[in-house]
């Protein structure tokens, strides 16, 4: 009972919360509260359906703001990973798997071979037949239900790589080919990941919105200032593509993190 005790209280709490029509937001104090609050969350969410059920899957992302939170959910231990089948949300389009910008690489160094799931299917980016395997990863999307959808926004309002021209919010696809908008190709720079913009494959492979809200739970976590702007439009502005982001609005089953920074010009 101490233990438990204690468990509680090393979960952060959120300085505030509120209702973005259908969907509960929370602003917590610091970009590792963010962090913690959604390994606890989602690691919570995992042990209770292998409680009732033999296997869960879920589809995780990859950028800068999900490091803190992977780590997080690994180091936190008593997930039975070997029941859990895991699928990332995109890849760049003509990247080998061991180029260091490589969402295949970002997950097999952060998460696979530290907690070694039952499987974790990768976009495989260097295909020979992009739409081809396009196919062969809806299919395996298609082939079971999705339990749970921890994402992130990116700093025009992408979720995925549905950047703004791109995205459909009625998408008939589970999987497709998108060219990748310049601001989104400039914040993969100013992450670090590729020297210029030049240099950033012109075009991606990622999972389509309505693939994403088919899980049964989403977790989106959304700290840093950069990503304040993204989070005005979500919530404040209309629910539309031009804010990709702003269709969580519509799901009640999500729920959205931030930290005072995201969340300053609220």
């Amino acid at each position: 009972m101490t233990r438990m005790k204690n468990a509680l209280r090393a979960i952060p709490q959120p300085v505030k919360t509120f209702q973005a029509d259908a969907l509960p937001v929370r602003i917590y104090s610091s970009c590792g509260e963010v962090s913690a609050a959604a390994a606890y969350e989602a690691s919570a969410y995992l042990k209770e359906l292998l409680a009732k059920q033999p296997r869960v899957a879920a589809i995780l992302a990859t950028g800068n703001s999900q490091v803190d939170f992977l780590r997080r959910l690994v180091a936190l231990g008593g997930i039975d990973w070997s029941h859990v089948t895991l699928f990332h949300m995109d890849e760049y389009l003509g990247i080998s798997s061991d180029h260091k910008a490589s969402f295949r690489r970002y997950m097999r160094e952060r998460v696979e071979t530290l907690v070694k799931p039952e499987s974790f299917h990768y976009l495989e980016g260097d295909a020979l037949e992009p739409i081809t395997e396009c196919d062969r990863y809806s299919d395996l999307l298609r082939g079971q239900a999705i339990d749970l959808c921890c994402l992130g926004i990116g700093e025009n309002g992408h979720l995925a790589f549905n950047d703004p021209p791109v995205a459909h919010f009625d998408d008939n696809r589970t999987v497709k080919i998108v060219q990748l908008d310049l601001a989104c190709k400039q914040q993969q720079v100013r992450e670090g990941h590729f020297p210029s913009v030049e240099a950033v494959p012109p075009y991606a492979l990622t999972l389509t919105i309505p693939t994403l809200c088919s899980a049964r739970k989403m977790i989106c976590l959304c700290p840093e200032r950069r990503k304040a702007q993204a989070v005005k439009d979500s919530l404040r502005g209309p629910i539309s593509t031009s804010c990709p982001a702003s269709i969580l609005r519509r799901q009640g089953h999500a729920v959205l993190l931030l930290d005072r920074e995201s969340a300053s010009l609220l």
